[in-house]
């Protein structure tokens, strides 16, 4: 299991879901995505897409305005 940075602060609605939507699918099942960004809204967002798509937002936090989400990127359906 590995980690990847991505940061996308700066970044409004909807771009950094996407953005991280997009570093995801280059990751192996099991795989953990760190997003970093700026963009309140981001919170509320990120917790959406996880539960839509079934990766797991395994942790949160929030320090000196950044928040930081890892998301576990879920297993591949069979084809």
């Amino acid at each position: 299991m590995s980690e990847t940075l991505l940061d996308v602060r700066g970044l409004s609605c909807p771009l950094p879901v996407l953005k991280a939507n997009k570093a995801l699918r280059a990751l192996a099942t099991g795989d953990h995505l760190r997003v970093l960004a700026t963009d309140r809204a981001s919170s509320a967002d990120f917790r959406s897409f996880c539960r839509e798509t079934g990766h797991a937002l395994v942790a949160f936090g929030e320090e000196a305005g950044v928040l930081s989400f890892v998301i576990r990127k879920k297993s591949e359906e069979p084809v």
